[in-house]
């Protein structure tokens, strides 16, 4: 093993330079734009500037006309870039400018002297950005003490409202604000803007706020980004997500808020014209790949930068992007740092969901400057519902004989027959559940509990609007036909095979479903009370979709019929619920309209495989239903579960898919696999000429629905029988390739795949850039962190902590000893969260 040291600070920083667009010499393109400080001759000090006696030297970056614009000062690659930072202070002042960079090849810090402190960055800016920057000069005494009262937002919407008269006659003030959709800002969400102006007077620019679902966190994002843009100290905004249905829920908010006086637009929608909007929304994905945001953005494109349900949208990977941006920095989340109290951090495995997002959020709070722990500003649900802004779930824990035996520390034991005819003993958990173990009649009697027990239309008495979460698309397929057939009986002539639809991401228009329940017109209206507006469609059956940003206010069920291991997806499900709403129906009554008015009390939560219990230990469930056991024919055994298999016996055709050549020596020839490939490509081009909805997906950057629609549409046809594994081997990539790597390759985005070794060298940006490494341990730390990316036999022993296995490569010793047991813990734990390993595979 060799560790290489290739290049050294003075020639990586002269590369950074020039990658940013400033010359050293007079070119085509422009004059030179760097100037080395007087008596020093840039070829002269060395490559790590060991024939400089002071241990740096000073650039001053000029502008085309040859003045001064910023200065970077230049250190050793052992040298910590900050301990220059008076020096280089004193230089900028004696040149009279305003902006500074320290570096020493390695890790580089851009300082706006006039507005805060040194801030770490991943690449050097351009003239360009430091023009702009320039023009940028915001007053945070004009935010501070900005008059912000509860109708901030409102001001915006509609600045004359308290001229209408209906405004002015308080009995139809209520109903003035619903119809106008005026936001006018409660109590703690005027209290959570005022905390910016409070924080920002202490010079900070790094908040978290800490929010319940249901609170309107985005409501509160549109007041503070009034705030930035009204006082001037942001000209333009960033609103990253984590998912295309928050991007778009998030753009619709954002417009009814700050219409008319700031415009709000959808990245991908907007490519060549984003500049002319005031706030721009985007999921993380979408700048992400191929390092797009470099060449799309420059630091200061955004003085504002706000991160929704930000330990998602930041974690990892995407982390380097958010730093990226110079400007204040804003996070939002629904998901406590001590949700998951209860629990003995010691105990859990590193394979724990619970433990990774325990080590997420808390990565989290430091992102944002929260190191203690303590966020910006915290409203708990239990906030809102003693000040009666949220609705209490009333969780309900439902067992069956065997989800009780599943949820057990000894599991549910099944005899079966292995492929020799023994039977043997078979332990099923509650992981297994509709994956390796099957159970017609435990579905059968999940939906009849819930059917049994639901809470009721307050008004049409029918079963209350649900949504109910399985395990798979499979699962809910067999849910949703369950529950339609039970439907039939309970509740004759009233449906048709549409009491319950599945929403999930492979049926046709289930994002339009989504829309419609919300709406009160999936499938129509009720047909239980003629005039009275709500869904006929009472049950949406999913997966993972409706789990976040997703607003049903009339919601009064959900059914958990899947154990959940992430806290974030537990605390948005759950809130899905929370939200207060009045039910109203409007008749006529001996001539006269009569309105009957019902608050929304409660709303069920059917836990059926205690993901209560799993976050929080003895949950407090405030009902317990004891379900009976499945019922068989009378002399009937209990069919078990279908054991998994590694063959089968089939009788079907079996033509002829692959031939493999062989030359003498057994070396396999690589025959028709460019053929493969090829052929894939002209059909994937040939599906977006001819597909609306694939031509829809590809133009909008969807990659999720991309690749669905390539999975249902293109792969396993017995015409060309594609798929994802002979692809891969036709591409003859040295890693795992992605679907969405080889459809960006067809469609031009990319000219070629990059190999192991350089997607290794990115992720280690990635995780310089999150994470404080000594100069002194660079070289050790990124050349362990890319052996452990992309070596299994490395990745194997230090995870089993066997580094006596080493003890033959001196090169490793030495990185492992430098390195020490911290970072040897650390840097594995960083990756396990942050790093797709199967794309290394």
């Amino acid at each position: 093993m060799c560790m290489q040291k290739e290049a050294k600070a003075r020639i990586k920083i002269n590369k950074l330079l020039e990658n940013s667009g400033w010359r050293f010499f007079k070119t085509p393109e422009g004059p030179e734009t760097i100037m080395v400080e007087p008596g020093v001759k840039i070829e002269e000090v060395g490559d790590n500037f060991e024939k400089v006696k002071k241990g740096y030297i000073d650039y001053l970056l000029l502008n085309n006309e040859g003045f001064p614009v910023g200065v970077l000062e230049a250190k050793s690659e052992d040298k910590d870039p900050l301990i220059g930072k008076e020096q280089a202070r004193d230089y900028a002042k004696s040149q009279k400018v305003r902006f500074i960079l320290l570096s020493n090849g390695n890790i580089h810090y851009f300082w706006d002297k006039e507005l805060g402190n040194p801030t770490r960055i991943s690449h050097f800016p351009s003239l360009e950005t430091l023009n702009n920057r320039k023009k940028y000069n915001p007053d945070t005494t004009k935010l501070v003490n900005e008059e912000v009262n509860k109708d901030y937002v409102v001001l915006t919407q509609n600045p004359y409202y308290q001229q209408d008269p209906r405004w002015k006659d308080e009995s139809q003030q209520s109903q003035f604000i619903e119809d106008t959709g005026l936001k006018f800002l409660r109590p703690y969400q005027l209290d959570a803007v005022k905390t910016i102006q409070k924080e920002v007077s202490k010079g900070k620019n790094r908040f978290l706020f800490e929010m319940a679902t249901g609170t309107g966190k985005t409501l509160v994002a549109g007041a503070i980004i009034k705030l930035y843009l009204r006082t001037n100290n942001a000209s333009r905004v960033l609103f990253l997500v984590d998912r295309l249905e928050l991007e778009t829920q998030a753009r619709k908010d954002l417009k009814s808020y700050l219409n008319p006086d700031y415009h709000s637009v959808i990245f991908k929608e907007n490519r060549d014209d984003w500049k002319n909007a005031e706030v721009v929304v985007t999921t993380i994905q979408s700048i992400s790949y191929e390092n797009k945001y470099l060449k799309l953005f420059s630091p200061t494109d955004f003085d504002l930068i706000i991160s929704d349900e930000a330990h998602r949208s930041i974690s990892g990977n995407s982390r380097v992007i958010f730093e990226y941006f110079i400007g204040a920095k804003l996070g939002l989340t629904a998901t406590p740092k001590d949700y998951l109290k209860n629990l003995d951090e010691k105990e859990l495995a590193d394979t724990d969901p619970r433990e990774y997002e325990r080590r997420v959020l808390l990565s989290t709070y430091k992102t944002f400057g929260c190191e203690s722990g303590v966020p910006t500003f915290r409203y708990t649900l239990e906030d809102g519902i003693q000040q009666k802004y949220l609705i209490r779930p009333l969780a309900i824990d439902c067992r069956t004989d065997i989800t009780t035996k599943l949820l057990s520390d000894q599991g549910y034991a099944v005899m079966v027959k292995n492929e020799q005819g023994d039977e043997e003993e078979v332990i099923y958990k509650q992981k297994d559940f509709e994956k390796r173990f099957f159970s017609d009649l435990t579905n059968g009697q999940f939906i009849k509990t819930f059917l049994e027990n639901a809470n009721r239309d307050p008004i049409s008495k029918e079963i209350g609007k649900t949504i109910i979460f399985c395990v798979s698309r499979k699962h809910a397929g067999k849910i949703t036909q369950i529950l339609n057939e039970y439907a039939m009986g309970m509740f004759p002539g009233k449906y048709q095979s549409d009491f319950a639809l599945q929403i999930t991401s492979d049926i046709t228009d289930a994002q339009l479903f989504t829309i419609n329940f919300a709406n009160n017109n999936l499938r129509g209206f009720t047909n239980f009370l003629e005039g009275y507006k709500t869904s006929k469609t009472r049950v949406c059956v999913t997966v993972g979709m409706m789990t976040t940003g997703y607003d049903c206010r009339d919601l009064l069920n959900i059914c958990l019929l899947r154990p959940i291991f992430s806290p974030t997806d537990f605390v948005q499900i759950r809130g899905r619920g929370t939200r207060k709403y009045t039910f109203s129906y409007t008749q006529r009554d001996s001539g006269q309209e009569v309105t009957k008015r019902q608050e929304k009390q409660n709303f069920k939560l059917f836990d059926f495989f205690a993901n209560c219990e799993y976050f929080e230990e003895k949950y407090p469930y405030d009902d317990v239903i004891e379900l009976p056991p499945p019922t068989y024919p009378k002399g009937v055994p209990p069919p078990p579960p279908p054991p998994p298999k590694d063959t089968a016996v089939i009788d079907i055709p079996d033509p002829l898919k692959t031939m493999i050549i062989f030359k003498p020596n057994g070396e396999e020839w690589r025959i028709d696999k460019e053929l493969y490939s090829h052929q894939f490509e002209s059909k994937v081009k040939d599906t977006y000429e001819k597909s609306e909805e694939f031509k829809d997906h590809v133009d909008s950057g969807n990659y999720e629905e991309m690749e669905q629609y390539v999975r249902a549409h293109l792969f396993e046809k017995p015409e060309e029988y594609f798929n994802l594994d002979k692809l891969r081997q036709g591409y003859n990539a040295d890693r795992r390739l992605g679907l969405w790597e080889i459809l960006d390759k067809i469609f031009g985005k990319i000219n070629r795949f990059k190999s192991k070794d350089e997607i290794a060298e990115e992720e280690f940006e990635k995780y310089f850039v999150s994470t404080s490494i000594p100069p002194n341990l660079f070289y050790e730390t990124r050349e362990f962190f890319k052996t452990y990316i992309v070596d299994e036999e490395t990745r194997t022993r230090i995870n089993k902590k066997d580094y006596g296995a080493f003890a033959g490569d001196p090169m490793m010793m030495h990185i492992l000893t430098q390195l020490g047991q911290k970072r040897l813990r650390e840097i594995p734990e960083y990756i396990k969260d942050n790093v797709n390993i199967n794309r290394f595979m």
